[in-house]
């Protein structure tokens, strides 16, 4: 497990929450890419440059549910982003806050992965942890403040 306290290079001292929120925005705008390449195979190159059109051939079904996985996650990265920066700019990082950091990175991959293959229960769990997550940092920012 990585320290609460890292110095960066620069000398610039920062948590582990700052180092979870990198890695959150890393995955999520990795996302994006199976179902462009699903695109990609569907509609070929041009169709894949293009402007959708009403006939163009649907994607496959879980090349659907990924986009709507990573549309979901970009949403929630509105949410969990600022409440990082809040934690870290009042200096209220602790291990709490980086647990629900890797508890936030890990409940949106694993909705990712779930919303894609289509299992339901499970995907509703994983926002939930990811929610609860969120929760743990505006409480944490707002007992600091």
């Amino acid at each position: 497990m990585l320290p609460i306290l890292t110095t960066l290079e620069h000398g610039v001292a920062t948590t582990n929450d700052l180092l979870w929120l990198s890695a959150v925005l890393a995955a999520t705008a990795l996302m994006g890419f199976p179902y462009v390449m699903n695109r990609f195979l569907v509609r070929g190159f041009w169709g894949t440059l293009r402007n959708p059109v009403a006939d163009d051939p649907p994607l496959a079904a879980w090349a659907q549910r990924a986009q709507r996985a990573h549309y979901n996650a970009i949403e929630n990265l509105a949410v969990f982003a600022p409440a990082v920066l809040t934690v870290h700019l009042l200096n209220a990082g602790n291990a709490e806050t980086s647990g629900a950091c890797a508890l936030y990175f890990g409940a949106r991959l694993l909705h990712y992965l779930v919303y894609a293959a289509g299992i339901p229960v499970l995907r509703t769990l994983a926002f939930l942890g990811g929610w609860v997550a969120i929760a743990i940092l505006i409480l944490r920012a707002l007992s600091a403040s």
